[in-house]
């Protein structure tokens, strides 16, 4: 893999975990409230305006990594999002990873790699 391909690739992962955690976060948070209410209070959270602009960021940082890799190779290495972002949550939010969770990611990184490897 270039270089450039595997820097447009980690930015990707990094972008999208950093935007899934704000939400997660602020999901958690904005429990306490109901209907529009809700919707007011976590608008004024600034973890709501980070993980937007996670998600723009990561828009246009897609847009240039299958710019790079076909369509096909792009979508594959892209999963590897799941399990990073499954890390994060058992890290932050203490989630649990099931066996079945565990196998899941496992197939998924062996996937990412042979993918990886072919590029």
């Amino acid at each position: 893999m270039e270089p450039i391909v595997f820097i447009v690739w980690l930015l990707t992962i990094a972008v999208d975990t950093v935007g899934q955690l704000a939400f997660k976060a602020i999901a958690l948070r904005g429990a306490g409230y109901e209907g529009m209410e809700r919707w007011v209070a976590l608008a004024k959270m600034p973890m709501m305006w980070l993980g937007i602009g996670c998600y723009v960021v990561e828009f246009i940082v897609w847009l240039a990594f299958l710019s790079l890799v076909p369509l096909s190779d792009g979508v594959m290495l892209g999963c590897i999002n799941i399990v990073v972002i499954m890390v994060a949550g058992r890290l932050f939010f203490k989630e649990k990873i099931t066996k079945y969770r565990l196998i899941g990611v496992l197939l998924i990184t062996a996937g990412v790699a042979v993918i990886g490897m072919s590029i």
